[in-house]
């Protein structure tokens, strides 16, 4: 039933080098060089390349500005990395942050599914850059289950979820059913159609986006004993969620699913729904572990972009980190669950994902001479 992200045929990718030279002008590329008398030099010749980028760190937002002020999903790696440049992006929502040979671009993508896939799809399209050895690694913030985890974990999709779907109000719902939301073609919640149909990113309910678990299973070997932030405030909360063991454990790194919505769930109807679609559409192979709202657009562009030339699909790693709960706790209604501030104002989710994934970059970015051609693999 899943459709893995393979690289298609060599018209594909012939068809999208010609769209990028039609939908990008010619004088936004930028000469391969950092030398200003190289560069000036490159442009009154014409011999205007683009850089060849390694990494790309992809954020969904920012809470302020990029540095000195209350994080977002950016700020640590603005403040903490080299990203010494600022680039306009007229195809995104915010500038480009660079290292000066521009071999790693940390960009905010824009929340939601609409924004994040767009905002992916225009760097693609970008002739300043090639992108078609780079490596993305999504580094963003999410809920957790608490059946899962904790707050503070960091996991590593092996699987990315869309939520596409069929929905009434949960009051006029036939008996019996534990959520208002279907599958498309089927006639009852928590149930797949009864005809066989496929769910890959070019099929017509695009649902399922598996992941190159291979550098998933790299990704998480590498940082696995990464130490992450296990603030006071965490301690004190993860007492209140009896009946929760992996809740009350301290944050750790770990391998699960990532489920995107285009709206802010939450509660234990939710939740359910969730580890439901997850379980359904992966074949019961993966786990809801992350809630989010742009990874599976992020996918579908990176299938659609590889199958164009423009990127290696099998070189995407999502990896969330866990600002919140997706469900209450113990004792706590879900609307004053939904209402209360992330613990440490999601700063030990935003260590977490900086952590972890700049570990990932700085060993890509180091072993590039090993990297570039050999995507890295872990049984």
């Amino acid at each position: 039933m899943t459709v893995a992200l393979s690289r298609r045929a060599l018209s594909g990718a012939i068809l999208g080098l010609g769209l990028a030279g039609l939908l990008a002008p010619a004088s936004q590329a930028a000469p391969a060089t950092t030398d200003p008398a190289k560069a000036a030099e490159a442009r009154r010749t014409g011999d205007v390349r683009p850089w060849p980028v390694k990494v790309v760190v992809v954020t969904t937002y920012e809470n302020g500005a990029d540095t000195g002020d209350k994080p977002g999903e950016l700020q640590l790696w603005a403040e903490r990395e080299d990203l010494t440049e600022r680039l306009d992006f007229p195809g995104g929502v915010h500038p480009l942050l660079t290292n000066k040979d521009h071999s790693v671009v940390a960009m905010v993508t824009g929340m939601g599914l609409v924004n994040s896939g767009a905002s992916v799809m225009a760097l693609a399209f970008d002739r300043r850059f090639d992108l078609k050895k780079a490596y993305w690694l999504v580094a963003g913030v999410g809920g957790v289950d608490p059946k899962v985890g904790a707050i503070g974990d960091a996991a590593w999709a092996d699987y990315v979820v869309n939520d596409l779907a069929k929905s009434m109000d949960m009051r006029e719902a036939p008996a019996g059913w534990p959520y208002g939301i279907y599958p498309m073609r089927s006639s009852k919640a928590g149930e797949m159609p009864s005809q066989k149909m496929e769910y890959g990113p070019f099929d017509r309910y695009a649902q399922v986006f598996p992941l190159n678990i291979g550098l998933t299973r790299w990704a998480y070997e590498l940082t696995k004993s990464v130490p992450l932030d296990y603030a006071p405030e965490l301690a004190a909360q993860a007492k209140v969620w009896t009946g929760f063991p992996n809740a009350q454990q301290p944050p750790r790194v770990r391998i699960g699913s990532s489920f995107a919505s285009n709206h802010f769930w939450h509660g234990e109807a939710g939740t359910q729904w969730a580890r439901d679609w997850v379980r359904m559409f992966t074949d019961g192979k993966a786990t809801f572990t992350m809630s989010d709202m742009e990874d599976s657009s992020i996918a579908e562009a990176m299938a659609r972009l590889e199958r164009m030339g423009l990127v290696n699909a099998g070189r995407l790693m999502v990896l969330r980190a866990a600002s919140n709960y997706t469900l209450a706790h113990p004792g706590q209604t879900t609307f004053e669950s939904a209402m209360s501030p992330h613990p440490g104002d999601g700063l030990p989710a935003y260590e977490a994902a900086y952590r972890v994934g700049s570990k990932v970059v700085h060993e890509l970015a180091s072993g590039w001479t090993r990297y570039a051609d050999q995507t890295p693999s872990a049984p």
